[in-house]
């Protein structure tokens, strides 16, 4: 890359964060009210996010072949005790990460 691409590449990427933190700001100020379709997509896209992401995590869990899908019923299922006993989203999907991950490096660790 030459300097010239480089402060171009750099540039585009400070232009694209300034608009994205900034926007919001632009298009919502704080002496008129939300409009009902952004709030309605505030209280529904988290959710339909985190819905995304359990079914493209467990697309390739293959029940009939050794480990049966173990390691991700076990994430899964502490993913959603830590949200029912924290309603954490970032939290339950740490812990259902960090166990997901512990089990796969020493219980079903490939022989």
């Amino acid at each position: 890359m030459t300097t010239l691409q480089m402060a171009v590449t750099i540039g585009v990427c400070v232009l694209g964060t300034i608009i994205t933190r900034f926007l919001p700001y632009v298009l919502f100020p704080g002496n008129r009210p939300i409009p009902a379709y952004v709030q309605y997509l505030g209280k529904v896209l988290g959710p339909a996010v985190f819905g995304l992401l359990v079914v493209y995590c467990l697309r390739h869990v293959n029940l009939a072949a050794w480990p049966y899908g173990i390691p991700e019923g076990a994430a899964l299922l502490v993913t959603w005790a830590t949200f029912m006993w924290r309603r954490s989203m970032m939290l339950s999907m740490a812990a259902g990460t960090a166990v997901y991950m512990a089990l796969v490096q020493t219980v079903f660790a490939a022989v």
